[in-house]
């Protein structure tokens, strides 16, 4: 059996992003919870927000490091397994990316230092300055990372001459057509990735009666910006469908399994895309639906799959489900915001068993979604690398063996297999001794003893969400 090297290569980088980018996802937005959480806590001086601040500040540094390493190789992928591409973009990457070190992962490693180690060292004022600059950091990392994705799927500012991509317009190239919608997008992700896990956190601590008066407030926090920012996340993707339609048809029309050109195109909640024969198969949708979303026109024309050769079409299934996964979770995102709000009258957000049950399972759905949303991205622009003007065929390092390409997939997958499961063990137990090991924590707590981890608590096995902690009476 042949092993293609090109679909291999494919496999390992989609196998190394879709690790890598859930960690990303979740630092940007809880690194901005934690400087939130030392802004409280220097102009209040409650200890609430110190003891939430450091607990939530180790979680990111194990998280911070798990995506450090996971992302490491992702460069060198470039010149391993895509030396074509690596050296016809490398007037344009190689500045971004160099941009990226710079001006972002510096700031984070340096000032994670001081938000780590310098709480009783150094002033208050200097460590909520620490913590706003990795937040900071976090923010300017993703803004050049996702100009510099953006650029390959909406490219400007460039032309391409004898194989090589110069830059004609910093501006222009940095500043992309899909930039904008993208990185707001992924944005909005990371703070609906990080109110979600600190919210099931949250809520699996109140389950189990522990900090109450913590996590309560904790929780209540994280609902009010979800409240807010999940319903703008399904505005902001609108503006960022309307956009890829216009640059990227064949994607859109991937995404609707839609084969061909024409007119009041229903939207599908269910088909099974068949790519061989060009046709969907079980189809059910809801009449001139796309059209509206996506025109804004009962009538609108849709630009099928077939206004391309077969070759040149995406692989439909993948984006068709993977778009569908993304936007449901996104709707259930909301409907769990808006119950937190139904809740809050009579103080049951943080009482309800069923509801807290709930958030402690919805608070691995934005990783879910954030990889779906990332598989309709990149399946979708296939087969082109940079859209409509270097395909991925083209790309591919010529002296690559499938040989060579499968043996460090499979070195890829063992390494960070292991990675991931010593980073998640150690986070696991943070996450089980919780806030009561915290230095910063009130008088009398901090001698309390610890409890031994024993493989129910790591599996995250919790007391009966109707039966009410003991500790909870005074609330």
């Amino acid at each position: 059996m042949d092993l293609d090297p090109l679909i291999l290569s494919r496999m390992q980088f989609a196998f190394v992003v879709s690790f890598h980018a859930i960690f990303p996802v979740f630092t940007i937005g809880l690194a901005s919870f934690i400087a939130l959480l030392e802004g409280l806590s220097y102009k209040t001086k409650n200890p609430v927000w110190i003891k939430l601040s450091a607990f939530w500040t180790k979680v990111f540094a194990v998280v911070f490091g798990m995506g450090v390493v996971s992302g490491i190789v992702m460069s060198f992928q470039f010149g391993t397994n895509w030396s074509n591409f690596a050296q016809a973009s490398a007037n344009f990457l190689g500045p971004m990316l160099s941009y990226e070190v710079i001006t972002a992962f510096f700031l984070e490693a340096a000032f994670l230092g001081v938000l780590l180690f310098g709480r009783d060292r150094v002033p208050t004022g200097v460590h909520l300055f620490a913590a706003i600059m990795v937040a900071t950091g976090t923010l300017i990392s993703s803004f050049w990372i996702l100009s510099a994705n953006s650029w390959m799927h909406t490219p400007a500012g460039t032309e391409l001459r004898d194989g090589v991509f110069y830059v004609t317009s910093w501006s222009e190239a940095i500043f992309n057509p899909s930039f904008q919608y993208r990185f707001a997008h992924m944005v909005i992700a990371s703070f609906l990735t990080g109110g979600f896990v600190v919210a099931g956190v949250s809520a699996w601590y109140l389950l189990k009666g522990r900090e109450v008066e913590v996590n309560r407030k904790a929780l209540s926090m994280c609902l009010w910006m979800l409240l807010i920012i999940a319903p703008t996340q399904a505005v902001v993707g609108d503006f960022h469908g309307l956009n890829t339609l216009e640059h990227q048809p064949m994607k859109v029309a991937a995404m609707e399994g839609h084969w061909e050109t024409s007119k009041s195109v229903p939207l599908l909640l269910f088909a099974i895309p068949d790519q061989e024969n060009q046709t969907n198969r079980f189809e059910l949708g809801i009449p001139s639906l796309a059209s509206l979303i996506l025109t804004h026109d009962m009538d609108g024309e849709i630009l099928g799959l077939n206004e391309v050769a077969p070759e040149e079409q995406p692989p439909v299934a993948i984006v068709f489900w993977s778009f569908r996964i993304m936007v449901g979770l996104g709707f259930l995102m909301i409907l769990f915001a808006v119950t937190g709000l139904i809740l809050r009258r009579g103080n049951r957000f943080w009482r309800t068993g069923w509801f807290l049950q709930g958030l402690r399972f919805m608070s691995v759905t934005p990783f879910i979604a954030v990889t779906a949303g990332w598989f309709v991205t990149e399946v979708g622009r296939a087969p082109w690398l940079v859209y409509g003007m270097m395909t991925q065929s083209e790309a591919v390092t010529p002296s690559l063996t499938g040989g060579m390409a499968l043996f460090t997939l499979i070195g890829y997958v063992v390494v960070y297999s292991l990675v991931f499961s010593a980073g998640v063990y150690y986070l696991l137990r943070v996450l089980y001794e919780g806030m009561e090991s915290s230095d910063n924590e009130p008088e009398g707590q901090a001698d309390r003893p610890k409890r031994p981890m024993s493989a129910a608590h790591t599996s995250f096995e919790f007391h009966d969400p109707d039966k009410k902690p003991a500790n909870q009476g005074g609330h």
